[in-house]
């Protein structure tokens, strides 16, 4: 059984329980010039900072660990996280349809589209092709209404990810930031977690249900991961059941399976299919360094990223309101640089 601690509305937490120690690098087999190699690399982007850990123990720290920036579409993924508790005690019921759970929008949804499943939605599988409250997705290339059945055709879709939040809160009864400022940053030791500034965003004209976005630090991120890497356990603690974290990394669309076709062919050597709110990797030959490893991912270069074959979490924020150092316009990290800076880490493996 999952225990849940009474409410609590801003969260600061220390304590040696709740925090990744530190190593060498190599004294966890990694290359210690290589690393440096790394750090030059970081500089030369427009990374803002920069966070790694294998084992528990965190090995190479770049820029300000404990600066508060937007999460983009990364914040998917931590709410994927805390649905698990719910889930397996039957608070969310993953068969029960948009009719079931009381979800409607702007201009009303189809009957088809009430038919949707919760696990529809989170799989990002509904076919509901409603406008979303806010930007950042695919539904530029997103087919007819109502011309998809639920289950059967995926696509990158906010409407998807934010009925996902509006499911949550009418299903628990809560609200999702003070269900993560208690259920999991409060137990993980966050630093830098503040529920005062934590808000929703969107336009309700276009749709009721809108965006949960999240301000992290890159340290409180690395928790996140490390959760994720333990199965949902943590000091001892089992926060979320091993049995979701699972299910919720594990592939369910594969790369051949994506909409639009350009996520079938992107090209940059990147294998990236889908879970639960979750990017899955996805390769002809799963064996490798990045086989069974998964990613929150965020535009503009925020990234959480677990590498279950090297025991690694990898965090990376980009603050895109920032002007780069490097060229014209805002910093920015794109997939392919991302991609390159993840093989970097692991060709620094001994």
């Amino acid at each position: 059984m999952i225990l849940r601690p009474a409410l609590i509305l801003f969260v600061f937490c220390t304590g040696a329980a709740a925090q990744l120690t530190t190593a060498k690098p190599e004294d966890v087999g990694f290359s210690p010039r290589k690393l440096e190699a790394f750090r030059a690399w970081l500089s030369a982007n427009d990374t803002t900072s920069f966070a790694v850990a294998v084992d528990g123990k965190k090995i190479f720290e770049y820029g300000d660990q404990h600066k508060l920036t937007y999460l983009a579409s990364a914040r998917k993924t931590l709410l994927a996280v805390l649905y698990g508790s719910y889930v397996e005690d039957g608070t969310i019921d993953l068969k029960k349809t948009l009719r079931d759970v009381g979800i409607n929008d702007v201009g009303g949804l189809h009957e088809q589209e009430l038919s949707a499943t919760v696990a529809d939605v989170i799989g990002a599988r509904s076919g509901v092709y409603h406008a979303a409250s806010n930007s950042g997705d695919d539904t530029a290339s997103a087919p007819p209404r109502n011309s998809q059945k639920p289950g059967t055709y995926f696509l990158y879709n906010n409407w998807d990810f934010n009925a996902a939040g509006a499911i949550f809160e009418k299903a628990t009864g809560k609200n999702i930031y003070d269900s993560f400022a208690v259920e999991l940053a409060a137990p993980l030791g966050m630093e830098d977690f503040r529920r005062d500034i934590q808000k929703k965003t969107g336009d309700p004209s276009k749709s009721i249900h809108l965006a949960y976005h999240f301000t992290l630090s890159v340290a409180d991120m690395t928790r996140a991961g490390q959760l994720m890497l333990q199965r949902g356990k943590w000091a001892g603690k089992q926060l979320e059941p091993a049995e979701w974290i699972d299910r919720i990394t594990s592939l369910a669309t594969p790369v051949r399976d994506m909409n639009p076709p350009y996520r079938r062919a992107l090209g940059t050597g990147q294998r990236w299919g889908y879970g639960y709110m979750v990017w899955v990797w996805d390769a002809p030959r799963g064996d490798g360094p990045f086989g069974g490893a998964y990613t929150a991912w965020g535009v503009g270069g925020q990234y959480i990223t677990v590498i279950p074959s090297l025991r690694m979490v990898v965090a990376e924020k980009v603050d895109t309101s920032e002007d780069s150092p490097h060229h014209a316009g805002k910093r920015w990290v794109d997939e392919a640089t991302y991609m390159a800076t993840l093989q970097m880490l692991v060709n620094a493996k001994k």
